[in-house]
C-alpha cells in the first residue's frame, strides 16, 4: 500500500531539519510511538501501539534511518511485528523537506506492507485515514517542541538567573475514540462518493 502525505510545520526550514535528526524527539511527537533504543548495527528501535475497537496492536521493531543533507531528505525502513495478534509490517518512507516562505513543506511517500489480522485494516482504507490523523497530531506536536526550543533558547540568551527548561508536549496513544471518529469520516466519504 503507498501513502502520498504533504503537510506544514510553522517552523523555519533549518530548524525542523536540525529536529528531524533527534529520532527519539521525532517518535515522541507520534502519537502511540516509543522510542526504545539505539542498537550497534546503527538501527533506531522502537514501539507503536493503537487500538481500533476490539483490535489491538503493539509493533515491536527496528528502523534503519539516512539523511541526505544536501537534498534536505530522510529515507527511512522499518519492520516491526505484533506479537500478540501475528501481525506484520514493513515500511519504506522518503521526507523531503523545502522551506515555503517562513515555514517548512514536508513531503512522504511510503510504501507499507501488511500481513496477519491487520492486513484487513489496510484493505478498507482505514490504514490511510489513520495515517492522516497520526500526521495532523504529529505537526502540532512537532511545532510544539520547536516552539518550546526557542523559548529555552531564548531564555538562556536573555541573560534570565536560569534557563527555563521546557518540555516537549506530552503525547497520548491514538486510541479507540480517535480511531472510531476516523472510521467514521472513512465511511461517511464512501457513502458520499456512491450518491455523487
Amino acid at each position: 500500500m503507498k501513502l502520498h502525505q504533504e503537510f506544514t510545520i510553522a517552523q523555519p526550514l533549518d530548524a525542523v531539519w536540525d529536529f528531524f535528526h533527534d529520532v527519539p524527539r521525532v517518535a515522541a511527537c507520534l502519537p502511540g510511538a516509543e522510542y526504545t533504543g539505539l542498537k550497534e548495527d546503527g538501527r533506531h528501535e522502537g514501539r507503536v501501539s493503537a487500538k481500533v475497537g476490539p483490535f489491538q496492536a503493539s509493533f515491536e521493531g527496528e528502523a534503519g534511518v539516512r539523511y541526505d543533507d544536501q537534498q534536505k531528505s530522510v529515507a527511512l525502513d522499518g519492520k516491526g511485528v505484533d506479537r500478540k495478534g501475528a501481525s506484520r509490517g514493513k515500511m519504506t518512507m522518503v521526507c523531503a523537506l523545502q522551506a515555503s516562505g517562513a515555514a517548512t513543506c514536508v513531503v512522504v511517500d511510503s510504501d507499507i506492507q501488511l500481513s496477519g489480522t491487520i492486513a484487513q485494516f489496510g484493505r478498507t482504507g482505514l490504514i490511510a485515514e489513520i495515517a492522516n490523523a497520526l500526521v495532523a497530531d504529529f505537526v502540532r506536536n512537532a511545532e510544539a517542541a520547536l516552539v518550546a526550543d526557542r523559548t529555552s533558547a531564548a531564555a538562556v540568551t536573555g541573560g534570565t538567573d536560569a534557563a527555563r527548561e521546557v518540555d516537549s508536549p506530552a503525547v497520548q496513544p491514538i486510541g479507540g475514540a480517535a480511531l472510531l471518529l476516523v472510521a467514521l469520516k472513512g465511511l461517511f466519504k464512501s457513502w458520499f462518493r456512491r450518491a455523487a
